[in-house]
């Protein structure tokens, strides 16, 4: 049994790493920004199936601040960094995300190092792979990094591109001992525990929750958070993991309109018909919800966005369920959970 810490134990993919981290029979810490989310998060790991949490521990620590790091990290074997800020909406000031990201990951990389940690994982982005390639016509690969000198680069790209570039330089500056690998996810489907998911969940849920007369003309690559969680843990402790990026992505990219026609097929209408009269505010809700986030964490309108996750199969055996299966299981447990309503009308 390893000792663990997983940073932002609250979100999405950082509950379901500590759900398979226990699973696998490891001793768990998980950092939160405000201890009154503990009851949260045990219930989020009962919901996702977890019957033993006893082996899980809560440190408050927050990326903005040295405080709570060390004792944080103290004893652990290896780290999963996982937290970091996702906006639903492109930030007025950039470094609003920039700098808790950059500053963040190294925060938590000079603790490690300090306190003997092993390995730290830590979740990148595709969004510090293949943003600002013009005329890119061939899959995105880990030896492509986002220029943050090209076009349509919004301040979600530049930091996790800035805060990944940071960790890696970081670690071959002073690192020391310390190893380090990252997984670069596209857009993260899958189970819903709780109030806390990926910000690309709320496109599942916008047309879950109704029949779309039209949708943005935009495609982009899925995976299911339980393979990206999956894949933090081959890379925890695999030697080839040692050094290496790793792209997460399950299959070729998919459009907004594919998705909704994997729900119609699978889960039938989500959501109540929208009468006529009622169409052009529905619209104008929908695409106020799906346009923002997209901007914020997908290639733009029109943009190449395939990519290869071969690496991670080759190298440590990784395979991800379809983009069906990662569809349907965000759907399902939107409605186990009540976030969207189930009506016929």
């Amino acid at each position: 049994m390893s000792e663990v810490l997983v940073t932002g134990g609250s979100g999405f993919i950082g509950a379901h790493a500590i759900l398979q981290l226990l699973a696998a029979g490891h001793r768990v810490r998980a950092t939160l920004r405000s201890p009154d989310r503990q009851s949260e998060v045990l219930t989020m790991l009962r919901r996702g199936g977890a019957t033993d949490t006893g082996p899980l521990s809560f440190h408050a620590a927050d990326l903005t601040s040295d405080e709570g790091w060390a004792a944080a990290v103290d004893g652990c074997n290896y780290v999963l960094h996982v937290a970091s800020p996702l906006p639903a909406a492109v930030p007025k000031e950039e470094d609003e995300l920039i700098v808790p990201a950059r500053e963040g990951t190294l925060r938590v990389l000079r603790a490690a190092r300090d306190a003997g940690v092993r390995r730290v994982v830590v979740t990148s982005s595709f969004a510090a792979v293949g943003y600002g390639h013009e005329g890119r016509r061939r899959p995105f690969d880990e030896t492509d990094w986002s220029r943050l000198d090209g076009p349509g680069i919004q301040p979600y790209p530049k930091s996790k591109t800035l805060a990944e570039r940071a960790a890696w330089e970081f670690i071959a500056r002073e690192g020391g001992a310390l190893e380090l690998a990252t997984i670069n996810p596209v857009a993260v489907l899958g189970p819903v525990l709780g109030p806390d998911f990926s910000t690309s969940i709320a496109m599942v849920q916008a047309l879950l929750a109704g029949q779309a007369p039209a949708v943005p003309r935009i495609s982009f690559g899925l995976v299911d958070v339980r393979d990206v969680a999956d894949l933090h843990l081959r890379a925890m402790t695999d030697p080839a993991a040692k050094g290496e990026r790793f792209l997460a992505m399950a299959g070729r990219s998919v459009s907004l309109l594919e998705i909704a026609q994997v729900l119609r097929a699978r889960m039938g209408v989500g959501g109540r018909r929208v009468p006529r009269h009622e169409l052009p505010d529905w619209l104008a809700r929908l695409l106020g919800v799906v346009v923002p986030q997209l901007r914020a964490v997908q290639p733009l309108l029109g943009r190449y966005c395939e990519a290869s996750a071969d690496k991670a199969r080759r190298l440590l055996g990784w395979s991800p369920r379809s983009n069906e299966d990662a569809i349907v299981a965000t759907a399902e447990s939107l409605l186990e959970l009540g976030i969207v309503k189930r009506e016929i009308g």
